[in-house]
């Protein structure tokens, strides 16, 4: 199975992203067209070749006329949803501005559907997006894992001011995805548009084997002295049971006789607000015959800390168990569908005989069921039914 890896060892963004592309193998024709696809025939696309420390990189640059600063989420999906994409590109597309309405909305207070998106709504952020997941189709591309992020550090002048780096609708796009501050003075390495393509299209880590085919740099916009500002794609083939991507996690745990449920409750909404892996809750009986509750929480190695202290400060547990675990995970991949005028995520994983199974995901379905007054199971199969059709 054909699959790319992410190597953002200085960030990513979308023009980073496509330029890497070129570097293993998109023909440079079909990007330069790409513009016209979109019904965009005043945009011109520009590749070359740059250096970024000592190592060649394709940079790629739109030429733009002047446009709206920014747009709403609804023009957006419109314009992709009109273009010429193939059927599944326009609804990762889709799924991938959603995401960014999403973490936009979730910051500022708003609904998805009322974000005015502004550097990742204009023209060249939506050609970055859909020319991505595009030529990743057109490599031939079945899966796409994504490394170590570095984000960078300082902090970015953005359309709400002054922002921290990674900026807060970044960061919340990049939860559950390994990162690292730095290096010194970089300022920002990962923009809204690189951390929605790695939310969407990453189905994990890279996988402990695999074969590489080609790989190639594509360049960001900043030119640091001693050390290459670019993304490095890797094309790699895997056999199909190595796309059973197998995790190192931790299991923490810890039992509790002495909380009423309502609080044990509360405190485990608030580790599930910090973004583990998950979270149990399991009767026991503890010494002397009295009942209790075991939480254990299954997280990232380098999120064992926070979770330990959690753990110690939302219970009442004295006392918190570590233990190294493994877990095999199938390779995975999230779609968007339309049902009744209304979006449904889709996942779907690869089971290790090579069949697939779909699931749509239950709170979109409860919601376009609660809109358009049909019952949940109504709306689950018909996203069951346009998932097959992608």
């Amino acid at each position: 199975m054909r699959i790319a890896i992410l190597d953002p060892f200085s960030g990513i963004s979308g023009d980073m992203t496509l330029g890497a592309l070129l570097g293993v193998g998109l023909d440079h024709a079909w990007l330069q067209a790409l513009p016209a696809r979109l019904e965009l025939d005043d945009v011109k696309v520009e590749i070359r070749e740059v250096l970024r420390g000592d190592l060649v990189c394709w940079k790629v640059d739109f030429r733009i006329p002047p446009q709206p600063h920014g747009r709403h989420i609804k023009e957006i999906r419109e314009l992709v949803a009109a273009s010429g994409a193939p059927e599944q590109v326009r609804a990762t597309a889709d799924a991938t501005f959603m995401a960014i309405a999403e973490a936009e909305g979730a910051i500022h207070g708003e609904s998805p559907e009322k974000v005015h998106l502004h550097e990742v709504g204009s023209v060249d952020a939506i050609l970055d997006v859909v020319g991505v997941i595009w030529g990743l189709a057109e490599l031939g591309v079945k899966e796409v894992r994504c490394g170590l992020l570095r984000t960078g550090d300082g902090t970015v002048r953005a359309a709400h001011g002054l922002l921290p780096v990674p900026a807060p609708a970044t960061l919340k796009l990049l939860e559950g995805h390994r990162i690292s501050p730095g290096p010194e003075g970089a300022g920002e390495l990962v923009t809204p548009t690189g951390a929605a393509l790695v939310r969407v299209l990453s189905a994990g880590d890279p996988p402990e084997i695999y074969t590489p085919v080609k790989s190639g740099f594509g360049a960001g916009t900043k030119d640091f002295v001693g050390r290459a500002n670019a993304l490095r794609i890797i094309l790699a083939d895997v056999d199909r049971v190595c796309a059973e991507h197998r995790e190192r996690l931790t299991m923490l745990s810890c039992d509790i006789d002495d909380m009423s449920p309502e609080y044990l409750a509360a405190a485990c909404d608030r580790i599930r607000g910090a973004s583990p892996l998950d979270v149990y809750l399991t009767a026991t009986v503890m010494k002397k015959g009295r009942a209790g509750t075991r939480i254990e929480v299954l997280c990232r190695p380098e999120q064992a800390n926070l979770f330990e202290q959690m753990l110690l400060t939302e219970t009442t547990s004295i006392g918190v168990r570590r233990a190294d675990v493994s877990r095999l995970a199938l390779a995975r991949s999230e779609s968007t569908v339309d049902v009744l005028g209304h979006s449904v995520r889709v996942k779907r994983v690869t089971l290790p005989d090579g069949a697939m199974r779909t699931k749509p995901e239950f709170d979109d379905v409860s919601r376009a069921a609660l809109a358009t007054g049909r019952q949940c199971a109504d709306i689950y199969q018909l996203a069951l039914d346009a998932a097959e059709r992608l």
